[in-house]
């Protein structure tokens, strides 16, 4: 029986209440303050003052721990709007906010879909905004979307990541290297790309994140209406 249908141990008397929901919650507190490298269900007993051997009545490996945190962070993406473009904008943006919240977030989607309570609501305002659409379009559209969020938030992270890792910021990190790329475009091996990097509005995340979603939904508009 899957974590999602397995019932609680009963309730019983203890020096500190217990329950899965409790411990899920102290897992992505863990998570949020210093990585995956920091949840075990031992650290996640002695944040709750508990024996180890008290959470395996509740949850049997640890993947199933990692199953349930995903699930508890799906509960914060509620896609909203009219029409499956606001629900899709909807989606993504609400996905990137989860992720800012939660960095750890980032590394466990993408694979195998979820199958949490919390993750099917999504799905399903998902699926329902589509209705309407070819049904053998509706996947790759949601899949698409999807691919584009995922992409765009590991990025942000990783950025993140880097600046904790090298002390440096973005604009650190670029006047450090800006003599090395100059010395390389002054070889006119890479006149595109000295263009690009010397003409172009240098975007910010957000508006990174918002023209690229703007063009995959016109792009996805353009394919289901023709």
């Amino acid at each position: 029986m899957l974590v999602w249908e397995r019932p609680e141990p009963a309730n019983r008397p203890a020096p500190a209440p217990l329950s899965r929901d409790l411990i899920v919650r102290t897992a992505v507190e863990l998570a949020d303050e210093a990585g995956l490298e920091a949840v075990s269900l031992r650290k996640i007993a002695a944040a709750l003052d508990v024996g180890p051997m008290r959470l395996y009545g509740y949850i049997d490996t640890k993947d199933e721990l990692l199953d349930l945190m995903v699930d508890a962070v799906h509960a914060e993406i509620r896609p909203t709007g009219d029409g499956w473009r606001e629900v899709l904008t909807s989606m993504a943006e609400a996905t990137r906010r989860a992720v800012h919240r939660h960095e750890w977030f980032a590394d466990l989607i993408g694979g195998r879909p979820q199958l949490g309570p919390n993750a099917l609501a999504r799905g399903e305002a998902v699926m329902a905004a589509l209705d309407g659409v070819d049904v053998d379009l509706i996947m790759p559209v949601a899949t698409a979307v999807d691919a584009y969020v995922i992409g765009a938030v590991r990025r942000e992270i990783a950025e993140r990541r880097a600046e904790r890792a090298t002390g440096m910021d973005q604009r650190q990190w670029q006047a450090t290297f800006g003599p090395y790329l100059v010395r390389m475009f002054a070889t006119g091996r890479f006149p595109a790309l000295e263009t690009v990097v010397r003409d172009a509005a240098h975007l910010d995340a957000d508006e990174t994140f918002r023209i690229g979603l703007g063009y995959l939904l016109d792009g996805i508009g353009a394919g289901i209406s023709g």
